[in-house]
């Protein structure tokens, strides 16, 4: 027990849900990934999808940062649309907010979240057309979580370590 009276948990990460086979990706699959599952079944990491928390259904249309990237869009200069041109901007935001304050909660220090994600992306997302070009970049949740100073990587870079 903590000095609060809660049992420590032991949580050290915080984790894109997809990653441990929920089907929570914008278009109702995961991706898979067996070390990051293993890490929930050990009870050091807990999974979370910031698109679902920010309240988008799942199955959504993609979307994508337009006019540069997550940090971008956190100080209000570039936003969120989906396929149809529909800003989403606010819900990215709120997902991202949520993720961050279950982080808080769980003292989680890191966290695994999916690559090239408008939501998760880590150093590397889509441009904003929607063609399949990838630039520079970070995600909104990972800027949110980066800012908060989480130490963020891919699923890629952890299974890597």
């Amino acid at each position: 027990m903590d000095n609060q009276g809660h049992d420590d948990l032991g949580i050290r990460y915080i984790v894109s849900s997809c990653l441990v086979g929920l089907r929570t990706r914008y278009d109702g699959t995961d991706k898979l990934c067996m070390c990051v599952r293993e890490m929930v079944e050990a009870g050091i990491a807990v999974p979370f999808c910031p698109e679902q928390g920010g309240g988008l259904p799942t199955p959504r249309l993609p979307a994508e940062i337009v006019e540069g990237d997550g940090h971008d869009v956190l100080e209000g200069r570039a936003k969120v649309v989906n396929r149809r041109s529909e800003d989403v901007t606010g819900r990215f935001i709120k997902g991202a907010e949520e993720m961050l304050e279950l982080a808080r909660i769980f003292g989680a220090s890191k966290a695994i979240l999916k690559s090239l994600s408008p939501s998760c992306g880590v150093g590397a997302i889509y441009d904003g057309t929607f063609s399949g070009n990838i630039v520079e970049g970070d995600g909104v949740t990972t800027a949110l979580l980066k800012e908060a100073n989480l130490e963020v990587v891919t699923e890629k870079e952890f299974e890597d370590d």
